[in-house]
């Protein structure tokens, strides 16, 4: 029989990978959220660097998606600090979404419209027209082999090509930090690690700051940087490989599964 030992949240998991402040796409201090009385987040806190690919990873229900909806505003909290490119969105407000691009869980393209009139329509509300957006709409085609399916419209195109129109409309206005929650949902295999490889890619690329959002372990790399969030607490923290090396688990899977585990679970031991 394989026994699995819990880890502790106050162990030497909870590691740093240092930003400098010029450098922080993303910044959260204490972050904690309340439904209705009842704990969501607590106390998260972490940084994201500008050029570099961060991976969330919790499984489902751990509080990734609230994560998200306190980072975009689109929930409020009064315990704890955001700072998006160094604005904190409490005391700025909407501007401090300025540098954030976002790719939500669900898509949310017109499915209607071609593949450039729904990069036009938000460029426009971006504040960009005319030449500039077409040069950004070209460029953001190519990068993702879209170019050719440009006028045809989104409902003819399969999961896969949707969500490389998702992240090109994101890239537009060419943001400091990206946000991609569950973006390979629903995809096949082979769309799934195309989609992985080019975003790894553009973090460098483009100098961006990477935050995606995952329960799915093979998405992330040994040297990206890594957030494990648990029940809404985060339980590990550091590069993917510094996680593994540090919990003695010998793999990404089997260091997830002890900081995850249920302490009932852990306490009778695994499965052989």
């Amino acid at each position: 029989m394989v026994v699995l030992r819990a880890v502790s949240a106050q162990s030497d998991l909870l590691g740093e990978v240092p930003v400098k402040a010029e450098r922080q796409a993303l910044l959260l201090e204490h972050l904690s959220f309340s439904y209705r009385d009842k704990p969501v987040l607590d106390d998260v806190g972490f940084a994201v660097e500008k050029g570099r690919f961060t991976a969330l990873l919790g499984p489902n229900g751990a509080g990734k998606t609230t994560l998200f909806s306190l980072i975009t505003r689109l929930l409020a909290t009064s315990q704890g600090r955001i700072l998006i490119a160094g604005r904190d969105t409490r005391e700025t407000g909407a501007a401090a979404l300025a540098p954030l691009g976002i790719v939500f869980q669900q898509p949310t393209l017109d499915l209607d419209l071609t593949v450039r009139q729904n990069l036009a329509y938000f460029a426009r509300l971006r504040g960009l027209s005319g030449k500039e957006a077409g040069r950004r709409i070209d460029r953001e085609l190519a990068r993702f082999d879209m170019a050719e399916r440009a006028r045809e419209t989104v409902r003819s195109l399969n999961g896969g090509h949707r969500r490389r129109v998702e992240i090109a409309r994101a890239l537009l206005h060419d943001p400091e930090l990206l946000l991609l929650d569950e973006p390979t949902v629903g995809l096949d295999a082979p769309s799934r690690k195309a989609i992985v490889r080019h975003v790894h890619a553009l973090a460098g690329e483009r100098d961006v700051g990477i935050l995606w959002a995952t329960h799915l372990i093979d998405e992330i790399q040994d040297e990206d940087a890594l957030v494990i969030l648990h029940a809404g607490r985060v339980v590990a923290r550091g590069t993917a490989a510094d996680i593994i090396a540090r919990s003695g688990a010998g793999s990404l899977d089997a260091a997830f599964t002890m900081l995850t585990m249920p302490a009932w679970e852990s306490s009778v031991g695994g499965r052989a």
